[in-house]
């Protein structure tokens, strides 16, 4: 009969996994109790709403002429301004605006928070540049002129003001 002896490193993986057993107690898999959930109507203001318009067919520097007379103004005044503008860009930043607004209503009753409207202010009014649309034009000699259509991206952040 031949006798094997253990190696030394044979004898350290054994010592580890009688200390990382002892070292770990057995877990207990019992459900713990917790009161139901419930539904209430809580004193903190309604996090704030945005709406995004993307592609709109206008000029981004046409339309942050526009958008700089709204920015941190309350909903009701902002949509004054843009109603009462003569800027082609002021029904489609109203049309933005409007649907933040919508939002922030729709998440308020999804939360089952109270809102009030008229508090709501543009905390955040921004117009990035969208993809361009290329056409070319024809010039004189037989040359094409290359004719750029500039698309914009509106977005608007509302949100209730901090002091109220």
């Amino acid at each position: 009969m031949a006798i094997r002896k253990k190696t030394a490193a044979a004898k350290n993986t054994e010592a580890d996994e009688k200390t990382t057993a002892a070292a770990a107690p057995a877990r207990k898999t019992t459900a713990r109790k917790t009161a139901p959930r419930r539904a209430s109507v809580s004193a903190t203001p309604v996090a704030d709403a945005s709406a995004i318009q993307r592609g709109t067919r206008q000029s981004p520097y046409k339309m942050r002429l526009v958008i700089d007379q709204i920015r941190g103004k309350n909903v009701n005044v902002a949509l004054g301004l843009l109603k009462f503008s003569k800027k082609h860009a002021a029904v489609q930043i109203a049309k933005t605006l409007s649907s933040a607004v919508a939002n922030a209503e729709h998440a308020a009753r999804q939360n089952n928070e109270a809102i009030d409207v008229d508090e709501l202010y543009v905390k955040k009014a921004i117009v990035n540049e969208g993809p361009k649309i290329k056409r070319f034009m024809p010039a004189a000699q037989g040359r094409a002129t290359p004719i750029h259509k500039r698309t914009s991206h509106v977005e608007i952040v509302v949100g209730a003001r901090e002091g109220k």
